[in-house]
């Protein structure tokens, strides 16, 4: 079962803890964003119930191929719930690459590669975001600096974390279930909930 099925159809959301390395090749090209995304222990429980197939108590990378599987396929869906933009052109994701899962401390993580279709120059303003505009899963990039990193950028690029603002006390009288399910005709409250990695290059 995808981990994003049930989210798109349920509440309480599934809450992420992120974290992301932007991806430079020689000629200093922007060409991927690689994730790696923690879920709740609650959900991480229920998203695995059954897949201990040979009873030893732990979660093989194996056992897992399945699932990683499933859930990076059906991304797209969900725009990979990561948006960028190269001097405010956006750019376009191809589907994801070395992808994984993995069970440690009570907890699943999703890693991947998500390349970007066309390479942009370093020499640009780059953002990305992470979020669900329907807020169903509720994504905050990690705490510390290395929650956004990046390899192989040129020297003298900056990177700068913006984290969202925690609802505020009204906005959590808001987030009840009936609210949720009439959330499809409004599928952008997420993006207030937006975490933002940008990149100066000279």
């Amino acid at each position: 079962m995808a981990l994003w099925t049930t989210t798109a159809h349920a509440h309480p959301h599934v809450w992420v803890t992120a974290k992301s390395e932007l991806v430079y090749d020689d000629k200093a090209d922007i060409t991927a964003v690689r994730h790696s995304w923690t879920f709740d222990e609650a959900y991480s429980s229920y998203a695995t119930q059954g897949l201990d197939t040979d009873g030893d108590g732990k979660l093989s990378a194996s056992e897992l191929a399945d699932l990683a599987k499933v859930n990076v396929d059906s991304l797209s869906d969900f725009g990979y719930f990561t948006k960028g933009k190269a001097n405010g052109k956006a750019l376009a994701f191809a589907n994801p690459t070395d992808y994984s899962l993995d069970f440690q401390n009570g907890r699943l993580t999703l890693n991947f590669t998500l390349p970007i279709k066309t390479p942009m120059p370093a020499n640009r303003m780059l953002t990305v975001e992470i979020y669900d505009g329907t807020y169903f899963v509720a994504f905050a990039l990690a705490d510390g600096d290395d929650a956004a990193a990046t390899r192989g950028a040129p020297h003298g690029c900056t990177t700068r974390i913006i984290r969202p603002k925690k609802p505020d006390e009204a906005q959590q009288q808001q987030l009840t279930e009936a609210f949720f399910e009439a959330l499809t005709a409004n599928a952008n409250f997420g993006m207030q909930f937006s975490n933002r990695i940008l990149v100066a290059c000279p």
